[in-house]
Formats: structure tokens, C-alpha cells, sequence
């Protein structure tokens, strides 16, 4: 399906890019999440379904900031740079891994479904 060199950031921008065209999340998404980033994609899930993301707009400035509200706390997501604040992300970094809270901000940014504040 895609090739092997592509950063697992890579390969969840594509597969939301299709998501964000169809309009939500299938199966077939489901699968190839799966195979790129195994059970960090049910975590990913069970937090959009749980609806644990929130993107907040301050204004007059237009900041977004996002949280994905965890188990334990509230983790900040910086989509832009593909940044969490959680300690998963920051261990594997250098590792090019993409943390769960990472693919549910991205999964909730391509679907809509996410609280606004």
C-alpha cells in the first residue's frame, strides 16, 4: 500500500487527507491505520468516540491550541510540527513515532468531530 520509507506522520497525513474526503473514517482506514501504528490506533479512536479532543481558538489573536485529554492529564498537541506533550512522545522523538494522542487530534481535525472552545 505505501511505501516503507515514509515517517508514520507521512503516512497518518495521507490516510487523513482520504478521510477528510470521504467524510469519515471506514474500515479500510481503520486497516491501514492499523498496520502503521498498531494499538495506538484504538487508543487514537476510543478518544475521538469518547470525544476527548478539544481545540480551542483564542481570540483576538487566532492561536489554536488542542488537547486531547488523556487517562492521567491533558496533553497539549501542536499539530503543525507534529508535537505532543506527553512523555511516549517525547522518549521515541528521535524515533520519528507518532503518539496516540498525535493520530486522534489528526483523525478528530479530518473528521470534524472534536469540541470547540
Amino acid at each position: 500500500m505505501r511505501n516503507t520509507s515514509e515517517t508514520e506522520a507521512d503516512v497518518l497525513s495521507g490516510i487523513c487527507q482520504m478521510i477528510r474526503a470521504e467524510g469519515d473514517v471506514s474500515d479500510v482506514h481503520v486497516s491501514w491505520l492499523e498496520a502503521k501504528f498498531g494499538q495506538r490506533v484504538h487508543k487514537a479512536l476510543e478518544a475521538l468516540n469518547e470525544s476527548r479532543i478539544k481545540k480551542y481558538v483564542f481570540q483576538p489573536s487566532g492561536r489554536i491550541v488542542w488537547i486531547v485529554v488523556g487517562k492521567e492529564r491533558d496533553y497539549l498537541i501542536m499539530p503543525s510540527i507534529d508535537y505532543c506533550s506527553c512523555d511516549d512522545f517525547y522518549y521515541q522523538f528521535d524515533h520519528g513515532h507518532v503518539c496516540y494522542h498525535i493520530i486522534a487530534q489528526k483523525l478528530a481535525e479530518a473528521t470534524g468531530r472534536f469540541d470547540l472552545f
